[in-house]
């Protein structure tokens, strides 16, 4: 059995927030670190990280479900799809129906049967507060909460936050991310940090938003991978560098 590695759920109060897409972008940032990456894709009703790598899966969640479910369950290789020699990935399940029927009981033996094979698992969820998400939220080593600078999403994530300090959760990190929208920035730092009841830790300031991002899509690009990012998006590479600085620092 090889080194355990740590698990990261990005986890946003609404949809929108760009959190799919920042799930490969660290997956990019971590594999150029020459850390080995599996993205799960645990939004089981509509998940998107086959198409934002612009890849078709064989196999995905529900397959595994199934094999565990009927005691036929081998190995996680035989489920994912690879993106490169670094970044591998696990689709959502492809009919909506399907995500329905996963229980809580798998997630947890998913995490330990791929915890021994990657540097880093990135989860992407949806939205909800479910009982898998919740119990997802449970299992992982951090949190990753994605938030936008509008209103609602400020009063979600001050309910969610609300939620970890009752129960007296410390694993997780909020990033502002304004690159989704260059014309929603409402608020200073300062209000929203009042109004979300905690820090911001990670800042994605709305000069990384990208015009021809849907084309970066249809290609499967993840740009993180480019060398020549830190210097074209210096303040992007610096909240990437730091959110990977915490995670190696974290539970050790």
């Amino acid at each position: 059995m090889g080194k355990k590695g740590k698990s990261i759920c990005l986890f946003s109060s609404k949809g929108g927030t760009g959190k799919s897409s920042i799930a490969t972008l660290l997956s990019g940032f971590f594999a150029m670190q020459e850390k080995k990456v599996l993205i799960i894709d645990f939004d089981l009703s509509f998940g998107s990280i086959g198409l934002l790598l612009n890849k078709e899966s064989s196999k995905n969640i529900y397959d595994l479900y199934g094999d565990y479910s009927n005691n036929k369950f081998t190995d996680i290789s035989d489920y994912v799809t690879r993106y490169n020699d670094k970044i591998l990935f696990l689709a959502s399940p492809s009919d909506p129906r399907q995500g329905a029927k996963i229980n809580d009981a798998f997630i947890k033996f998913i995490l330990e049967k791929s915890i021994y094979s990657y540097d880093y698992i990135i989860i992407d969820t949806n939205s909800d507060c479910s009982s898998s998400n919740i119990d997802l939220l449970d299992n992982v080593d951090n949190i990753l909460f994605v938030m936008n600078n509008d209103l609602l999403n400020i009063k979600n994530m001050r309910s969610m936050i609300n939620i970890f300090k009752v129960a007296g959760k410390t694993n997780y990190k909020v990033l502002l991310n304004e690159s989704t929208n260059p014309y929603k920035n409402y608020y200073s730092l300062y209000d929203i940090k009042k109004m979300v009841g905690t820090g911001v830790d990670y800042y994605l300031s709305s000069n990384f938003f990208m015009k021809n991002y849907d084309s970066l899509v249809f290609d499967g690009n993840i740009i993180t991978l480019d060398k020549k990012f830190s210097k074209i998006y210096p303040k992007a590479n610096k909240a990437f560098t730091s959110i990977y600085n915490d995670m190696e620092e974290s539970n050790e």
